[in-house]
């Protein structure tokens, strides 16, 4: 709750424990043992940030956060914390937070999507747990996709570049500019993209990818808006879930400009599970993580760790955080006890008591706490007891939830999916011109067998023409030689026989006959004789 302007998350021998705004976003971090009470604390002070008008982000893991957006009741427990405290003093009341819903399964609460170039290669071989090797394939990947202007919206459209990449001829042309894409490789990504299909996880990939700047809301009263992500089924896939928060934070990073140091927060960050973050991360993701710890308080935002031990957090981030509160630390081990001991002396040393002991010996709803005063310089370490939330714990029932969801006005923004013009459609376009041009080119070939057999029959029929016209030819020549031979061999013989008559005229009878044959007979070779010239 907000008292003198500062949050009070706390009393220590009746004095408040506070966190000033103006040291809010230099990041914090709450510890403790399973059931010691930091969820409480989480919502404590995201209640707290709330009031303040800072917008607040949170993770809920078990869906006992989401009920924030209904008032607190009193019962036996919270009524004596209340009392002993004297919280009615200070303004303490039961009641409900602006809250959105949110699922990137889209089950829980508004779906919450991002796009595949928006995740970026490094993340993304995070969630499909992908070797260097092949994490160097998928940046060249997203290299060639932006190097030709092609969307890389979902799933689909990374795989469609997959496919495309994996074409010998493609392959061919791309390894001088780009290098090798081993054909393994490329084999090994799409596998791991059908397993992030098959665990569902592929669903907050797409359009509409959320807008940062719609969490920097507030209501009519000023108060920040909580944004509440259900995480009890994404928790099932630890890495996916601790890529994807980490996504939000880097878009926070990228979006917000820079804003030096602030009267308080813009917007406030907590990481639940703090742990998966950075189990089994590879040494550039880390770099990255401290790096944007780092740098984003200049932006305005602060980030808070929930985790077990403080162990859990990489020291170069957890030199970031000046706000701690921690609870109890179970130390039964040599390696737990020397764990308590690390993180009792990370604190500024109290004389009032041993940090080490105390910390082992919290109650359920007490904590350790430090914080950076009006200085920035932390304070010493003061033994205190968490204040109640105002707003109702337990679980969110399903009606409620229902309510809340359908009358966010985000809903009419978020809840339809959308399929915008990217690689993948590209692709498709670019296998049905492939396939069009070779339907065409087959057609092309079947026309030209086509003409050329219909050419050859066309050639061998005119070849049968002529030579049909060539022997009508010869056979009209034999005719007329014929013809003539037959008329001339019928002129001479008449003319034969009228100078045969004619001589047999004159020779008598045996003269005449004999005249008559002679005469036929030198008639037909002279007429003979002139038909060969």
């Amino acid at each position: 709750m907000i008292h003198d302007g500062k949050i009070l998350i706390g009393k220590s021998e009746g004095e408040g424990v506070y966190i000033y705004p103006k040291m809010a976003n230099r990041h914090g971090m709450i510890c403790g043992a399973t059931g010691t009470g930091k969820t409480v604390t989480l919502k404590v002070m995201a209640e707290s940030f709330s009031d303040l008008g800072v917008p607040v982000f949170l993770a809920d893991i078990k869906g006992d956060l989401a009920a924030m957006s209904n008032k607190g009741s009193e019962n036996e427990n919270v009524n004596k914390r209340v009392e002993s405290m004297g919280l009615k003093e200070l303004g303490y009341e039961f009641k409900e937070y602006p809250s959105n819903y949110w699922d990137v399964y889209g089950k829980m609460g508004m779906p919450l999507r991002t796009t595949v170039s928006e995740m970026g290669p490094i993340l993304l071989s995070r969630i499909l747990d992908l070797n260097d090797t092949q994490s160097d394939v998928l940046t060249v990947l997203f290299k060639i996709a932006d190097d030709n202007s092609l969307l890389l919206d979902d799933i689909k459209d990374l795989k469609a570049m997959i496919q495309y990449v994996s074409e010998k001829d493609v392959n061919k042309e791309l390894a001088p500019v780009y290098g090798n894409l081993a054909p393994q490789s490329l084999a090994a990504i799409q596998r791991a993209i059908v397993a992030l299909e098959a665990d569902g996880a592929d669903k907050f990939f797409g359009e509409p990818a959320l807008d940062i700047k719609d969490w920097l809301d507030h209501d009519r009263d000023g108060r920040g808006v909580i944004q509440i992500l259900d995480c009890q089924e994404l928790i099932l896939h630890p890495r996916t879930y601790a890529t994807f928060l980490l996504w939000l934070m880097s878009e926070l990073f990228e979006e917000l400009p820079e804003m030096g140091d602030l009267e308080k927060p813009k917007m406030v960050f907590f990481f639940d599970e703090a742990h998966l973050l950075f189990d089994g991360a590879p040494k550039v993701l880390l770099e990255k993580i401290e790096q944007v710890v780092k740098l984003i308080r200049s932006k305005g935002v602060g980030v808070y760790f929930i985790t077990q031990n403080p162990k859990d957090i990489p020291d170069g981030i957890l030199a970031q955080l000046g706000n701690k509160v921690e609870h109890a630390l179970r130390a039964y081990t040599p390696a737990e006890q020397k764990g308590a001991r690390a993180a009792a002396t990370a604190f500024r040393e109290n004389p009032a008591f041993d940090t080490y002991t105390v910390l082992q010996e919290l109650g359920t709803g007490e904590a350790l706490i430090s914080v950076l005063d009006e200085g920035g310089i932390p304070t010493i370490v003061k033994r205190a007891k968490i204040l109640p939330p105002q707003s109702q714990m337990g679980t969110l029932d399903d009606a409620d939830r229902k309510y809340q969801v359908d009358h966010c006005q985000l809903l009419y923004k978020y809840n339809k999916e959308e399929d915008r013009d990217s690689a993948y459609e590209f692709m498709q376009r670019r296998l049905s011109k492939q396939q069009e041009d070779a339907e065409q080119a087959a057609l092309d070939a079947a026309a030209a067998k086509e003409q050329a057999l219909k050419d050859k029959e066309d050639a061998k029929a005119k070849a049968q023409a002529e030579k049909e016209e060539l022997r009508k030819k010869a056979q009209k020549k034999t005719a007329v030689k014929n013809a003539a031979k037959s008329v001339a061999s019928s002129t001479a013989g008449t003319v034969g026989r009228e100078i045969g008559k004619s001589l047999g005229n004159v020779g008598g009878k045996f003269g005449k006959t004999l005249g008559g044959n002679v005469g036929a007979a030198l008639g037909r070779g002279i007429i003979g004789t002139l038909f060969k010239l």
